[in-house]
């Protein structure tokens, strides 16, 4: 067959229109910013000065508050942190002590939803207690509407922390520890909140191959496309907790969450690691081979107090896809111009470790 030169050069365009559509490219060859800690509220200022007396570098850090988990989706973030408190009877934490040392606050708690059994949402027990969303029945309700009301959104990461470390400090309240039991309530709470089909799974990942680890390996991450309208939780733990987490599930089969699961294991497949600049190119090197890792532009309010977007720029520059701030707007709380986002304002953008064509690679 012989064919003509303009028919050649249509067919050349059309294949590198469909090369270059963004919702035919896989998901983690995307750069998202999203927040941490994306729940919190202010403490209040008169707890904050009582605080701030007994130990000023430490309250310094957690200075700062978010809007609603809605408003912040609604503003074009496309990454999440929720925090999560095992309450298995109910009413662990319906009165913070913190209340109680300086009166005068607001009311806390007026719905009653802190006395039902069931996961509680806030940074720490007792002090930096007041949250968007108090419980994560209510936090995945939320995702819930929001994502019916915007069924085309990016792919939403949701990273958690299973809290249950005991405080240093003499009197606080002690949280009840995570079993492979609350573990089990976890997911079968994203499932009966948000419901499956709203969410991609290790087991969606996996698909035939003999670990997860391997499906990544081999670039198995879902579209674009296809992973609009889902949220994909991971699990922020390691040691006994993502242990416990693992347990009786090789490769995360039947888990919600996937693990912060270390590279060579066969859960492996979304990594966090938080020092982009310390890290630079072993944070490339596996985003290379199809690993999804997660960074921080700040933390501890440091970056936004001096100023300084050079974690900012070095997470870009890893590849890394999930890059967490606690400033997508400027500090209420003090003076500094620092602010996050990618290039005009945006919140979402294509991997620059993946502008050439490049489509990951086997590899250990």
């Amino acid at each position: 067959m012989k064919f003509t030169g303009g028919l050649i050069a249509g067919i050349v365009l059309s294949a590198s229109a469909l090369l270059n559509n963004p919702d035919d490219q896989k998901m983690n060859h995307f750069q998202v910013i999203g927040s941490h800690n994306s729940y919190k509220q202010a403490i209040n200022p008169k707890l904050f000065r009582f605080l701030q007396q007994r130990d000023s570098v430490g309250m310094s850090k957690i200075d700062y508050e978010h809007i609603s988990l809605s408003d912040q989706l609604n503003l074009g973030l496309n990454a999440l942190e929720i925090d999560v408190y095992a309450d298995t009877k109910g009413g662990k934490y319906a009165h913070p002590k913190g209340l109680d040392w300086v009166p005068g606050q607001p009311a806390f708690d007026t719905q009653g939803v802190m006395k039902e059994p069931g996961f509680k949402v806030f940074h720490i027990e007792d002090i930096d207690f007041r949250s968007n969303c108090a419980t994560f029945k209510l936090c995945l309700q939320e995702l819930k509407k929001w994502s019916d009301e915007h069924p085309d959104h990016n792919p939403i990461y949701i990273t958690m922390n299973a809290k249950d470390e005991a405080s240093d400090k003499p009197g606080f309240t002690v949280p009840e520890k995570f079993t492979a039991q609350t573990f089990a309530d976890l997911d079968k709470e994203i499932l009966t909140y948000l419901g499956k089909q709203y969410l991609i799974t290790p087991d969606d990942v996996r698909g035939s191959y003999k670990t997860l680890e391997a499906a990544v390996l081999h670039n198995n991450w879902p579209t674009l496309k296809a992973a609009k309208g889902k949220f994909i939780f991971i699990l922020d733990e390691k040691g006994e907790k993502r242990a416990t987490y693992i347990a009786g599930h090789p490769s995360l089969k039947g888990r919600v969450l996937f693990a912060d699961a270390l590279p060579g294991t066969p859960e492996a497949a979304i990594h966090i690691m938080n020092d982009a600049k310390k890290d630079l190119a072993a944070i490339q090197k596996l985003v290379k081979k199809g690993y999804i890792i997660r960074t921080r532009a700040d933390s501890d309010t440091q970056e936004a107090r001096a100023n300084d977007m050079s974690s900012f720029e070095a997470a870009q520059k890893s590849g890394a896809q999930i890059i967490s701030t606690d400033y997508y707007k400027k500090s209420t709380h003090f003076n500094s111009d620092y602010v996050i986002s990618f290039n005009g304002g945006t919140y979402f953008k294509p991997d620059p470790l993946f502008q050439n064509g490049s489509q990951g690679s086997v590899g250990n």
